[in-house]
């Protein structure tokens, strides 16, 4: 009679605790430093360094040419990476194409995570993948060595790739959405260039490692970043009650979550056979395999998704191929001394002004996904067919 009774299972479910954390973060996210714009544009940095190794692998200061020997005997030694390495145009094909196989297998590994960890984290954990794989590239010795370096860099490339994009979709306002997604796709065609004119910069001056180290010094303080950023929720991911996460909460809100939680294991105590049906439950959260398999079916089962993919495949075939093959071909065929800086300047231009453009154009066509496709066919076809 004397006894205290144990409170409701209601009352006192982990669940409960989690929830409270969560909620508070969404109704406090002014707390944090880093607010949608300043975020957006630690973004496109990261995205401008990102595409910048693009072209900087593509450079003839980077890539280099392979030795070659005339028919009276004399031979060069050649230069960048194809020289050093004496690879020939499939090795080296190969090498502008290794971080595709990371980039593949490790993007919808991080988008699936994201739902259960914070995303920030995820990035930071990729950025730094990231910065060790290229910096690696620097220290290679052959071309398996760089092969295997190119392919870790897909993968930390594919953190921040599957991650950034959603947030900036889910944290611009309403009226500036198209803006800050145009604003962060810029950065694509504009790092390219900025590859092209570095490549061919710090090759011509100093070596062609030179290259890959200065990229891992500028990425890493991002890669820090990462790791302290204040998590913010995406609306379209449910970030896990972490340790971290519960962290980042008020005095209030954790003096409240360890008080249920004490309550919990009271009731374990007592209770012991919900443990049983707890643990049940607390599995069947962590079952990423099962829930990433699950959403690749619904992926492969959307036609739409299914025909769009593979329309930019196509595309990146063609712009792929252009992209790293033609300054190569500029300098080798047409003599071009300059060809990195002819190459860089023309697609910085060419991408700043298509991406208004096309902006532009869409809006007044209306902003259909219909119309966007249509509007690329078309933008593509036309210098295909002067050429």
């Amino acid at each position: 009679m004397g006894e205290e009774q144990p409170k409701p299972v209601e009352e006192t479910n982990p669940v409960v605790s989690v929830s409270v954390v969560k909620s508070d973060m969404a109704r406090d996210p002014k707390s944090s430093w880093f607010t949608p714009k300043r975020l957006l544009i630690i973004f496109c940095v990261i995205n401008l360094i990102n595409y910048v190794d693009r072209g900087a692998i593509a450079s003839n200061g980077v890539n280099g040419s392979r030795r070659t020997c005339t028919d009276s005997g004399t031979c060069s030694s050649g230069s960048g990476i194809q020289g050093d390495f004496n690879l020939n145009n499939f090795e080296d094909g190969v090498l502008s194409s290794a971080f595709m196989v990371g980039l593949l297998v490790a993007s919808p590994i991080f988008a699936s995570l994201a739902k259960s960890v914070n995303p920030f984290r995820l990035i930071g954990v990729g950025l730094s993948v990231w910065t060790l794989a290229t910096a690696g590239c620097g220290f290679s010795r052959d071309f398996w060595s760089i092969t295997i370096f190119r392919m870790l860099v897909g993968v930390g490339e594919a953190s921040f790739i599957s991650l950034a994009a959603p947030f900036i979709d889910d944290n611009a306002p309403v009226a500036q959405k198209t803006a800050w997604l145009a604003i962060f796709y810029m950065c694509i065609p504009s790092g390219v260039a900025l590859g092209y004119v570095y490549g061919g910069l710090v090759g011509g001056h100093f070596n062609w490692r030179y290259a890959f180290w200065g990229e891992a010094i500028v990425m890493f303080p991002f890669a820090v970043l990462g790791f302290v950023m204040k998590p913010l929720q995406l609306k379209g991911f449910s970030p896990s009650g972490s340790k971290k996460a519960v962290g980042s909460c008020r005095d209030s809100c954790l003096r409240s979550s360890r008080s249920k939680l004490k309550q919990t294991f009271q009731v374990r105590a007592l209770h012991p056979e919900l443990i049983i049906y707890m643990s049940k439950g607390e599995s069947s959260n962590l079952n990423q395999v099962s829930r990433f398999l699950k959403d690749v079916k619904v992926l492969l089962l959307d036609k739409v998704y299914v025909v769009n993919v593979l329309g930019y495949i196509s595309y990146n075939f063609v712009i792929g191929a252009y992209s790293y093959w033609g300054p190569k071909a500029g300098y080798n065929i047409y003599h071009m001394s300059n060809a990195d800086m002819i190459f860089g300047g023309v697609t910085i231009v060419c991408g700043i002004l298509g991406t208004l453009a096309g902006g532009f154009v869409l809006d007044f066509m209306t902003a259909t996904i219909s119309n966007a496709f249509k509007l690329l066919s078309v933008a593509t076809y036309l210098p295909l067919r002067v050429l």
